[in-house]
């Protein structure tokens, strides 16, 4: 019990992880660890954005998760790939909105998922230079390379570009909050391996996590924090390959030789995104979070 003068408001949970009335948008917000995000941001009191090109599932996924309460889920169709398109969305969410508190820059691809051969899965010997320069060269190509990098790269900097003004107005609306960028990125980018066998994916997410360090470098006399959160293995459409009819993947294999001994679930991604998000992250700003399950701890990695 605090005494006489003894305030504990700001420590209470109800406070300090309160994303209660801000607004987000979410890019890549209709299946995996974007419908995660989203969920766990509406379902408590924000109001979230999600990012998409196929409008029908985005309005599907609003229909299904926009929660009771406060919180709500609004599609927002639109290309993060190029630059003009990130500008557009910009352009389309000042339309309805005055600020945005938080962008979650989350969409992706695994270009080389289309045709990935995990080296341990054939006769490849690392030993032969001419089988791993054969192997390399037949397995990747420039069209992977180039939409892998603009996507997840080249995606989070235009969105991050297009959307400052926003960001900016939305200190306005909260008294000792700053408004901030999450880039989604993975521990490919930390890791000494190539995620099986996925370089393009390993080297664009080790730039978008370049990015984050760039960005918040940048923001810092704006008050924009700017972070990531790097995930181990989640179910997605990139990792289970589909969704079910809940726009939800499975992976009841995967994960089984992590220290947690299984995949990430909703509420850890909900657990990182409440945190950053929240007033209890306003004294984050160019930090890596990375909830993978102790997958670092057992592979060779960058930290």
């Amino acid at each position: 019990m605090s005494g006489p003068g003894a305030s504990n408001t700001q420590l209470l949970v109800s406070n300090l992880f309160s994303v209660e009335g801000i607004t987000a948008v979410v890019t890549g917000g209709g299946t995996g660890i974007g419908l995660m995000i989203a969920h766990a941001l509406s379902a408590n009191g924000a109001k979230v954005y999600i990012v998409g090109r196929r409008e029908e599932e985005l309005k599907k996924v609003a229909h299904m998760y926009t929660p009771s309460g406060n919180g709500a889920i609004i599609p927002l169709p639109g290309d993060v790939s190029t630059k003009d398109g990130c500008i557009k969305l910009a352009e389309a969410l000042k339309l309805k909105e005055s600020c945005i508190h938080l962008l979650v820059n989350n969409a992706g691809v695994a270009k080389e998922m289309d045709s990935k051969d995990e080296y341990t899965s054939g006769d490849l010997s690392f030993e032969s230079a001419e089988a791993i320069s054969e192997h390399m060269l037949s397995k990747n190509s420039n069209e992977q390379w180039d939409t892998t990098l603009r996507i997840n790269s080249q995606g989070p900097f235009f969105m991050s570009a297009a959307f400052l003004p926003l960001l900016v107005k939305g200190h306005e609306t909260f008294k000792g909050y700053t408004s901030s960028i999450v880039n989604i990125t993975s521990i490919s980018g930390l890791m000494k391996g190539p995620s099986m066998g996925q370089y393009a994916y390993s080297a664009s997410k080790a730039a978008a996590i370049q990015t984050t360090k760039n960005l918040a470098n940048v923001l810092v006399k704006t008050k924009i924090r700017v972070n990531t959160i790097a995930p181990g293995i989640f179910p997605s459409e990139m990792t289970a390959g589909e969704s079910d009819s809940n726009n939800k993947s499975e992976l009841p294999d995967a994960g089984k030789g992590l220290p947690a001994g299984r995949p990430g679930k909703d509420e850890d991604m909900a657990g990182s995104i409440l945190f950053l998000a929240s007033r209890a992250a306003i004294f984050y700003n160019g930090q890596i979070i990375h909830p993978d399950g102790g997958a670092l701890l057992t592979n060779p990695a960058s930290l």
